[in-house]
């Protein structure tokens, strides 16, 4: 008798944690793309920032938040549309100048970019360059071009953003299409929080303002390579008014 209650106990004892875990493990198996989007996230911004004619350092070091939209789907002849899922990380505090936050998932959807024959697969890097930006993304999508002004980022390490344009601008755009650098306007297509994403990655429901302002979550280690390469290249905040 002695053994039979022994066995019961040790088999409700392993159905309670194998309840437990459950959730964990579930979370696990569901977050895979977004562990991915963010790892190829993390090696976009690594390879933009690395080469001689990426992102110019000192254009990077003023943005208030960073978005990375790797492998942005497009297939079009002459009018066509887009859609890319990303993630973006802005500077911590009240007026975006501290250090990287954990990333928020984000997704985009648009028109076409220009002339296009064919499918492409491009990646997608947007700098917000002030506090107006960075909030209006924060608290839900935005037309890029209407809601909020974008426009084609300077490239190479000793460009310099002089046109009146790229001075003004709200959001500076990238894009990356068989391993060349180039800025590109994204105006036209709808960004903001991919919510769903943002569940399954962290196991609960989140806004952006959850994960950047609030700081309710840690920076997952897949956000790594991302958050570890900007605080590398951009430590400090250069913006005007400091």
């Amino acid at each position: 008798m002695q053994n039979t209650n022994l066995k019961k106990t040790a088999t409700c004892l392993a159905i309670a944690s194998l309840s437990l875990l459950m959730p964990a493990l579930a979370r696990a198996a569901n977050d895979t793309k977004e562990v991915e989007r963010m790892q190829q996230s993390g090696q976009v911004i690594k390879e933009l920032t690395d080469s001689a004619s990426g992102v110019p350092l000192d254009i990077l070091g003023k943005s208030k938040c960073v978005i990375v939209l790797p492998s942005v789907k497009k297939a079009a002849f002459v009018v066509g549309g887009s859609y890319g899922r990303g993630v973006m990380t802005c500077r911590s505090g009240p007026d975006f100048t501290g250090t990287w936050s954990a990333p928020s998932l984000m997704q985009s959807k648009g028109g076409s970019f220009g002339f296009q024959i064919g499918g492409q697969s491009t990646d997608f890097v947007i700098l917000v360059m002030n506090d107006k930006g960075a909030r209006a993304l924060l608290n839900g999508k935005v037309k890029l071009g209407g809601d909020a002004s974008i426009a084609a980022g300077p490239v190479g390490r000793t460009a310099e953003a002089s046109t009146n344009a790229v001075m003004t601008a709200e959001m500076l755009s990238y894009s990356r299409s068989q391993g060349v650098f180039a800025g590109l306007s994204l105006s036209g297509s709808s960004l903001g929080p991919d919510n769903e994403a943002n569940a399954a990655l962290y196991g609960k429901n989140l806004t952006a303002e959850d994960i950047i302002v609030k700081h309710e979550v840690t920076r997952p280690e897949s956000a790594k390579l991302l958050v570890d390469t900007l605080a590398a290249k951009v430590p400090q905040n250069v913006s005007e008014k400091q």
